[in-house]
Order: C-alpha cells, then structure tokens, then sequence
C-alpha cells in the first residue's frame, strides 16, 4: 500500500475514532440523562441524525491539526470520512 493511500485511510480512521468519541461525549456528559436511558430516548425520537452530526464536530478541530501539521492526506481522508458521515446523516434525517 503506498503512503498516500496509507495517510488518507489513517485520517479516515482518525476521524471515525474522534466522532464516536463525540458519541461518547455527548451521551455520557452533554445529557441529562444516564448513558443507556439516553440511547432509548435517542431511539424512541428517531434522532440518530441529529446526534450523529453533533457527534461530528470534533472532526474539525482534526481536520485543521492536520492542516496545521502539514499531513495534507491526513486532512484529504478526515474530510472523506466527514463526507461520508454528512451523506449517512441525510439518509437518516429524510428515510
């Protein structure tokens, strides 16, 4: 596997990493409530896509240390995966 293909899925991954940490966040600390009764409560209002954008935001303070550090195919493969996270929150929101 060559270094960019290597630097784009190490970004995908990272990104995917930091939105489940803001999953996690948002669950555990932003709620009022405890964890797993704020999953029922996420699955009984249909609000994954909701949640799921919130959950999103960290990406961009991934995407601009990658900028910052100058790992451009980092950035290039946080900005797929936050695409590819942006598609998935439309799918939710309208079906």
């Amino acid at each position: 596997m060559g270094t960019i293909k290597k630097d784009i899925l190490i970004g995908v991954l990272i990104s995917l990493f930091a939105t489940f940490g803001g999953v996690f966040l948002y669950l555990e600390y932003f709620s009022r409530y405890e964890f797993y009764e704020t999953i029922d409560l996420i699955k009984e209002g249909r609000l994954y896509g909701k949640v799921l954008s919130l959950a999103a935001i960290p990406n961009l303070f991934v995407f601009f240390i990658f900028i910052k550090k100058k790992q451009d195919y980092k950035a290039k493969g946080v900005l797929l995966a936050t695409i590819l996270i942006a598609f998935t929150t439309l799918v939710l929101k309208f079906f």
